[in-house]
């Protein structure tokens, strides 16, 4: 069976098991199995992953820009194992919610220096 996946998966919106956006599909990872077959073991997400699938001029400045919001550059897409995807149709939707996700760097790094010191930020609206 033949399958064309940057047209199954290739940016479609990635949706956890409560509804909620979680990002864009930008990048597949492939591994290899004991036989030598190539399968797909991760869905990449990310301005990382987005900037090398790009390439060109676009893509390097999409990669420089988010490697100037993260700690330690280079940014590392996030890495969203294939057993974790429950569905792919008009979106993928995924098996767990996003809490259980590693952080996006971008986020992360947005929260802590930009974010977290706004007054108030860290109060729940009512």
């Amino acid at each position: 069976m033949r399958v064309q996946l940057a047209k199954q998966l290739l940016d479609r919106q990635i949706v956890d098991s409560d509804g909620g956006l979680v990002g864009r599909v930008d990048d597949i990872a492939f591994a290899v199995d004991d036989e030598g077959f190539p399968y797909v073991a991760y869905l990449l997400t990310g301005q990382g992953a987005l900037g090398q699938r790009i390439g060109g001029r676009i893509g390097r400045v999409l990669v420089a820009i988010a490697n100037r919001f993260v700690d330690d550059p280079p940014v590392q897409p996030l890495r969203i194992p294939l057993d974790q995807v429950a569905h792919v149709g008009s979106a993928v939707r995924l098996r767990c919610p996003a809490s259980v996700l590693p952080p996006s760097p971008v986020e992360s790094w947005l929260r802590r220096h930009l974010l977290d010191r706004i007054p108030g930020a860290n109060r729940a609206s009512g």
